[in-house]
């Protein structure tokens, strides 16, 4: 199959490590491999290098390229404006089907999300793929909630359609937006929603008919797109096309209004890393429930803390709850339930034209 890596996002939750040119997928937040990485490293036993697409900003190409030499350089494409999933997967498909002569599976997967259990994870991908072809539906990856996370979005399941091989896939109900806490809970006890992981599998041609059927303005673009794919004009029409598009989800262009949409129920562990307070959750702690990723430390009276500085003494009493963030320009301190918010200190800067510490 190809997969398609969605790795033009800036992860602004991130700041102020996530910067303009080092934005989170870049990140090396857990050991010596980026998010990024992290994400190839789990397709790479599914396909060749040369079915791998890395959709991204023209800024990062050459920093991808440098993280992954072995996906092909003209693999790695670089959009010229953030226009949200729906270009990003219909750019995709138009590179792809130029470049087959056949109709192909694609997966595609943001490349800043977390998972365990690699093995179930490929598995899933597989069979999805497989069941798409035969199938020919759009299947997306639904995980089970484990709490009532308001920062997702959610997914309800109709009926059973298939336990393909252990996996369940069922019909899509309805796709809903990040509740609020109340209906988060609601939704967590009813049994029937799963969070949307934006992961999607489907066959290249019946994605690009969706777009034909309930986007043509955008299957237009990905037409003079797919036209000019590997030709000395394929840059200068990318960003022509581009600066006509609207920005609009993958969500909103075709999943919530098509009609063979399935979601298929993961079993592996999955958490997208959306901020801060994720992080501290998946880090290791000490016994008062401290994050530390610090040289050295004197940490007394405080739990629940996460601490990210480097190359100092780190001294706290007394504090509870807090992220500590240090770059070399810049800190952040921020109440740890908080840290969604930390995307408002990034708009706030913008205002300000602060742009050195974006």
């Amino acid at each position: 199959m190809y997969i398609v890596l969605m790795a033009g996002g800036v992860g602004s939750r991130f700041w102020p490590h996530s910067r303009t040119m080092n934005p989170k997928q870049m990140l090396r937040l857990f050991d010596d491999r980026s998010m990024l990485q992290k994400t190839y490293d789990r397709i790479k036993p599914l396909t060749s290098p040369e079915k791998v697409l890395i959709i991204t900003n023209m800024e990062l190409k050459e920093a991808i390229a440098e993280q992954l030499p072995e996906i092909p350089l003209e693999n790695i494409v670089g959009e010229p404006f953030g226009r949200n999933t729906a270009p990003c997967v219909g750019l995709a498909g138009a590179i792809i089907q130029k470049r087959e002569s056949q109709d192909q599976v694609m997966a595609v997967l943001p490349a800043d999300h977390l998972i365990q259990n690699e093995e179930n994870f490929r598995s899933t991908l597989q069979i999805a793929a497989d069941y798409a072809k035969i199938h020919n539906c759009l299947i997306t990856v639904g995980i089970k909630p484990t709490y009532p996370e308001t920062g997702y979005g959610y997914i309800q399941r109709g009926p059973k359609i298939s336990g393909e091989r252990g996996k369940t896939i069922y019909k899509v109900k309805t796709f809903a937006e990040k509740p609020n806490p109340d209906t988060a809970k609601r939704f967590l006890k009813s049994g029937d929603f799963l969070w949307n992981s934006g992961m999607f599998i489907w066959s290249t041609k019946l994605i690009m008919d969706q777009f034909a059927e309930f986007e043509p303005e955008l299957s237009h673009g990905f037409e003079q797109i797919r036209n000019a794919v590997d030709t000395a004009s394929m840059d200068e029409v990318i960003s022509d096309v581009y600066s006509k598009f609207r920005s609009i989800s993958i969500d909103y262009a075709i999943m919530e209004v098509a009609g063979n949409v399935c979601i298929m129920e993961a079993d592996f562990a999955w958490n997208d890393v959306g901020s801060w307070e994720a992080a501290y959750h998946i880090s290791e702690k000490d016994e008062h429930g401290n994050a530390i990723l610090a040289d050295d430390h004197c940490i007394l009276e405080s739990e629940n803390n996460y601490i990210s500085i480097k190359d100092k003494l780190v001294a706290m009493v007394g504090v509870n709850n807090l992220v500590v963030v240090e770059t070399d320009d810049a800190i952040l301190i921020c109440d740890k339930s908080k840290s969604q918010n930390v995307k408002d200190i990034v708009d706030n800067l913008k205002r300000k034209k602060k742009y050195q510490y974006l």
